[in-house]
């Protein structure tokens, strides 16, 4: 029986779920639970698929970039898809998932200047990455762990100085001279200062109320004075003082009191120190992410100084012991059996399995006529389905393999986003399931206005005063024919706003002829519409007309604009009112007319939304209504209305006032209700 063993530190496949490509995780921990299973604790990688459009479009640039920089060899098209699947991207996300699903090992490296990416298309389970995704954040940063190789990172070394000539650098950014070997003092002169000047540093540190309580007792303000800072500065005391030490003596004790020298050990309190502890256990020595969540008062020089200190500690000492201990009780290695065991049962349900079909050719009934998506093959001893079920796509035995492993198909197609634009350079997995079932080919267009319909909704563009003026500056720039003519290409309008902004001023002295527009009187408006759209005849009210569901489909232009009748005409006809007060039309069955058989409509095909306006006499009606007669009429609108006719007033028509406003205004025309 085949078996793997997998070790803390390697990187592996996980099998998530049966249809969706394999998850990439690194192993950190192996832990045996009560019950007997061995669970593992990884750290989790992300695939392109994995993160959104902008952060792949910010990839992108990267990988640009780096191409650059590098100098890398020209790729072709399939090349540059396939190296988009072997790039990952590291987090700090940990998750714990059972051993059992691990799939297989693969290789992850820190992509390098001098690496080529051609060559990790032709290793097998062979993955790079070089940026760093945050799942909280959503964002992409640079690998602080990178290894700078290459020759930008060589130093440049000055050509020597010809004797006699002057050094012309700034002496100031050059390294300064603290000690000189060649003194003239001895070795015990020297061992002699040192030890006063721990005494200077014991005696400082008993004056300093601060330290007394942090060294309560003398011996540990003797062992704090005897550490580096002290004699850093006893060394630097004689470089200054000209290594005489009558003068630095009385350099180490001026007459304000003695000088006290005090490291980061002694800077930090115990709760800092717990904190780093906690942050260094979480992070490890990545000393930005400590200061930024953890101690954003420290400075990173602080923090770093610290860190070293710390290691000389006992407590960095009995940390040590116990994370060796613990390592000691943890599972160092895991056996997994190979996927699938032969004890494995269980069948793939992405597996295609027809009925009656000849051994090595399963599927070979799925669809005649259909291909392997990715490299359109017609034979495999093994066919997988593909993609959403109603589209019939499926993967040969090898693209399948590949699909789980890299999370992509060899070659671009039609629903990874072959033929979409340049301007959106993302994959089939950031569609939506409509917009990605629109794309393929076996979708006919009457399914793909069902995938794609969507509610109608009323929006407004309102243009600013200075796009309204840019229109016009630039022009030339703008083009607006020709743009209008190609409504799908973009237009810069930064530029265009940038370029009007430089014009505008220079523009200033010569205004802009604006013609002025002459308006029409509103009732001769009204009487125009009025006039082209001419009533439909009635229908006599005892013939049944049947609802013809096909005329929703219709397109309405601006010819069948509804008029709108007086009350005293549907009145004087005798047709009982519905119970939302609209007269009964003939084409709308009423309570004595049998029963139509429903049709579901398609929502690509529904109507144009019609409003209907109340007038003086439906609100008069609404008004004389009790409020049981209004509710009973809400509840069953499709019930005649009976109305009193004492209720109903014919008032009479009211001539249209003439127009106050002129026939030319720069204000907005409101009809009111």
């Amino acid at each position: 029986m085949a078996a793997n063993m997998y070790r803390v530190g390697d990187y592996v496949y996980f099998e998530n779920s049966s249809s969706n490509p394999y998850l990439v995780r690194r192993i950190e921990e192996l832990n045996k639970t009560a019950n007997g299973n061995v669970e593992a604790k990884v750290v989790c990688l992300f695939r392109r698929r994995d993160i959104s459009s902008s952060l792949n479009s910010l990839a992108d640039s990267n990988a640009r970039e780096f191409e650059e920089e590098s100098k890398q060899p020209g790729v072709s098209e399939q090349q540059r898809h396939q190296l988009k699947h072997r790039e990952l991207f590291l987090s700090r996300q940990f998750e714990s998932l059972p051993a059992t699903h691990i799939r297989g090992k693969c290789s992850v490296t820190l992509l390098n200047e001098t690496d080529i990416l051609s060559q990790y298309l032709e290793k097998e389970d062979c993955f790079f990455y070089s940026l760093v995704f945050d799942p909280v954040q959503k964002t992409l940063l640079a690998d602080q762990g990178e290894i700078r190789v290459g020759c930008k990172y060589q130093a440049e070394i000055p050509d020597r100085l010809v004797e006699g000539e002057s050094d012309n650098r700034n002496q100031q950014k050059m390294e300064m001279k603290v000690w000189d070997p060649d003194n003239p003092l001895t070795d015990r002169q020297i061992d002699q200062f040192l030890v006063v000047a721990r005494a200077v540093g014991t005696f400082a540190r008993a004056l300093d109320c601060s330290s007394s309580i942090r060294q309560p007792s003398l011996h540990m303000s003797a062992a704090a004075a005897s550490r580096d800072i002290t004699l850093f500065h006893a060394m630097d005391t004689l470089q200054r003082n000209g290594y005489d030490l009558a003068k630095a003596m009385s350099t180490l004790v001026p007459q304000g009191g003695p000088v006290l020298c005090r490291d980061e050990m002694e800077e930090w309190s115990a709760s800092e120190a717990m904190l780093f502890e906690e942050a260094l256990e979480k992070y490890g020595k990545d000393f930005n992410d400590i200061r930024q969540d953890f101690l954003p008062w420290k400075s990173l020089a602080s923090i770093v100084q610290f860190y070293y200190m710390w290691k000389t500690t006992d407590r960095y000492i009995q940390q040590k012991r116990l994370k060796a201990a613990e390592a000691d009780s943890k599972l160092k290695q895991t056996r997994v059996f190979s996927f699938p065991s032969p004890n494995f049962t269980k069948p793939n349900p992405n597996q295609i399995i027809s009925v009656g079909s000849k051994p090595g050719m399963n599927g070979a009934g799925f669809q005649k006529g259909l291909t392997c998506e990715s490299c359109h093959t017609t034979q495999s001893a093994q066919w997988y389905a593909w993609g959403p079920p109603n589209m019939q796509c499926r993967l040969c035995a090898s693209c399948w393999i590949y699909w789980k492993k890299y999370g992509g198909l060899k070659t671009p197609t039609q629903l990874e986003g072959a033929t979409r634009g340049t301007t959106e350079p993302h994959s089939r997995g950031h569609l939506s399931r409509p917009e990605a079932q629109s794309l393929s080919p076996y979708t006919t267009s009457a399914n793909r206005a069902k995938l794609l319909a969507k509610n109608r909704q009323t929006f407004l563009l309102q243009t600013t005063k200075l796009t309204r003026l840019a229109r016009r500056m630039c022009r030339d720039l703008l083009q607006p024919r020709r743009a209008a003519r190609r409504p799908y290409a973009p237009i810069n309008a930064n530029a265009i706003k940038a370029e009007c902004s430089i014009r505008l001023p220079k523009a200033a002295k010569t205004p802009l002829k604006i013609h002025p527009l002459v308006r029409l009187p509103l009732a001769t408006i009204v009487k125009d519409l009025v006039a082209q759209a001419p009533l439909k005849p009635k229908t006599p009210r005892g013939t049944k007309t049947p609802i013809n569901r096909n005329q929703l489909s219709q397109n309405r232009g601006l010819g069948g604009i509804m008029v709108k009748r007086a009350y005293e005409t549907m009145a004087g006809a005798g047709v009982p009112f519905s119970a939302n007060g609209r007269p009964l039309a003939s084409g709308i069955r009423s309570s004595s007319q049998p029963a139509a058989k429903r049709q579901k409509l398609n929502p690509a095909d529904a109507p144009n939304p019609v409003v209907f306006v109340a007038t003086k006499d439906t609100r008069a009606l609404r008004k004389a209504l009790t409020h049981l007669e209004m509710r009973r009429a809400a509840r069953r609108p499709n019930l005649p209305l009976k109305v009193k006719p004492t209720l109903i007033a014919v008032r009479p028509p009211v001539p249209l006032p003439a127009p106050s406003h002129p026939a030319s205004t720069n204000e907005p025309i409101v009809l009111e209700d």
